[in-house]
């Protein structure tokens, strides 16, 4: 029939055919569309790369390596973990009740839980692996958090924690991957370090197991890889592998990430994160991190730090929005005193310092500190003059430098001296020997602000840099810590929050955001506030790579 018709009336028919089954077409995928919609489903592989090399894939002594620390976040599975805002939910644990003295923590295992090996996970293996970090001969850097505590197993899936203070912090300390007893049992302490089950074919109880491992003739882990684990009690994750690879430094890792050799990196510096490339449009996403950065004023070691005036002064003179721009690229939190925002506890009328030079130099004026020779102020022969003492890193040289311009406008001379982490850790932080130390310190979400602020801590091996002591502050902590009401352990935290604001033992500065680059073709990461790096990972479980339609 088609052969009767005109050359021109025959493309105007194929014309028409065509645009009438591109139009079918078009319509039943958009009928198809809108009674379906797309779901996570199981496959993919998730590549991240970590600056630096893993050793001790196990759950008491990984705290001092992020690559250990992650391993071990995706392989051993605990009790307790977080959410994506930080806060504490059951993972083993099918619940677990607090004795009315708040000493006896008794916790039930979920049943049916196993190893990778296919051994069920028993209350014996959580007793066994904390015992472990009680005995000093494990060198477990989580033994402090343990001391004093017994531990009990009544039955197979009972657990119990028997304490001798109450402690409103006890179930962090159950986040804690355990150990497979079966495993280790026969492992002498003097040899736990250096068994191969620390690194090769590591056993847990998490999502994912250990599947190989790549290393060069020099014996340098290359990856890392992972595959999921089907008998997993909780959900089976969606991305079916997944693989860690190492690079020795920053610059290699986002040049790695730019080349698609990784998916994901984390803890890109906030001066390196405009080097990831664009063109993959990635997912950056900025966590909220309990880390307080200061300057700890050691009243003890300098004349002019002694004066109240004169550490007030400091604070109001410091712009820390204009160091967080010029340092961290913007990414990062104002920090004005030792709880930031989005912490329990924080108390915005105790954290506001605002930025104010004037004031600052009035208050000295009328303390009698007269400026001299090239502006620097003087009271009663004390020059206001000292030391600021940093390690070498550059975002706390490049804070430091902007310091002392910022403290010069209201007469006072800073020599920044930069020293290399470990000859500062050595020779100036544990025998105190600073006027004036820049420095970090890491907190919790719901914190504990005892080893940084009781006057207990003041020496090392405390965390009590500011050297400070005050009566009333001392009692508060020790109160909050066996304070399991939340709401009254919150009006402790504002007291407290009063104190130090009223007596400037530090400059606080900034809290930095942590960065986290994940490619777009990864789904469902929902971390909004980690207590650690690691816990970035805790929601692997809900992260996919794969969809599929199902009727809505």
């Amino acid at each position: 029939m088609l052969q009767a018709l005109s050359l021109r009336d025959r493309i105007i028919i194929v014309t028409l055919t065509v645009f009438a089954a591109g139009a079918l077409v078009f319509w039943l995928s958009a009928v198809y569309l809108s009674l379906t919609k797309a779901v996570p489903t199981s496959g993919g592989q998730y590549i991240e790369g970590v600056v630096a090399q893993p050793r001790y894939i196990n759950p008491i002594l990984s705290q001092t390596s992020d690559a250990d620390a992650d391993l071990v976040e995706l392989i051993y599975e605990s009790l307790f973990d977080y959410d994506q805002s930080g806060k504490l939910i059951k993972r083993m644990a099918a619940d677990y009740s607090v004795s009315e003295d708040g000493k006896l923590y008794t916790v039930f295992l979920k049943p049916g839980i196993l190893f990778h090996d296919g051994e069920e996970l028993t209350a014996e293996d959580i007793v066994f692996t904390i015992r472990a970090i009680q005995d000093p001969a494990y060198k477990s850097p989580l033994r402090a958090n343990w001391l004093g505590v017994e531990v009990g197993a009544p039955d197979r899936n009972t657990v119990t924690f028997s304490l001798k203070k109450p402690y409103f912090g006890f179930l962090e300390n159950l986040t804690v991957g355990i150990l497979p007893k079966h495993v280790w049992e026969n492992i002498a302490p003097d040899r736990f370090t250096l068994a191969d089950y620390n690194l090769i074919q590591p056993i847990g109880s998490g999502p994912y197991m250990f599947s190989s491992i790549d290393k060069d003739a020099q014996g340098n882990i290359l990856s890392y890889h992972l595959k999921s684990w089907e008998r997993y009690f909780g959900n089976t994750p969606f991305i079916s592998k997944i693989a860690l690879r190492f690079y020795a430094d920053e610059e290699g890792l986002i040049d790695a990430f730019n080349r698609d050799e990784v998916s994901g990196i984390h803890s890109v510096s906030p001066q390196n994160v405009g080097n990831v490339s664009s063109k993959k449009q990635p997912h950056i996403y900025g966590l909220a991190l309990p880390r307080v950065f200061a300057v700890f004023l050691n009243t003890n070691k300098s004349p002019a730090l002694a004066y109240d005036e004169v550490r007030e002064a400091l604070s109001l003179s410091t712009d820390r929005e204009a160091i967080i721009q010029s340092v961290l690229a913007g990414q990062g939190v104002p920090a004005t005193g030792p709880f930031l925002p989005f912490m329990f506890g924080y108390e915005p009328s105790a954290n506001g310092m605002n930025l104010d030079v004037a004031r600052a130099n009035t208050l000295l004026d009328e303390k009698g500190w007269k400026r001299g020779e090239e502006g620097l102020r003087v009271k009663n022969g004390t020059l206001l003059s000292f030391e600021l003492v940093t390690p070498d890193w550059p975002e706390l040289t490049m804070t430091a430098d902007l310091l002392r311009e910022q403290w010069k406008v209201i007469g006072a001379s800073v020599e920044v001296k930069v020293l290399s982490q470990a000859d500062l850790q050595q020779n100036v932080v544990r025998p105190r020997e600073y006027q004036s130390l820049l420095f970090g310190e890491g907190a919790m979400l719901d914190p504990d602000p005892y080893s940084f602020w009781h006057s207990s801590q003041k020496n090392d091996p405390g965390l009590n840099l500011a050297f400070f002591e005050d009566k009333r502050v001392d009692e508060i902590l020790l109160d909050a810590r066996e304070m399991l009401d939340p709401e009254k352990r919150a009006s402790l935290y504002r007291e407290f929050q009063t104190i130090i604001a009223r007596e400037y033992p530090a400059v606080f500065l900034y809290s930095p955001t942590y960065l986290y680059v994940v490619g777009n073709e990864v789904q469902g990461i929902t971390q909004e506030s980690i207590n650690t790096p690691a816990n970035r990972l805790a929601d692997v479980t809900s992260w996919y790579i794969n969809t599929k339609r199902v009727r809505k």
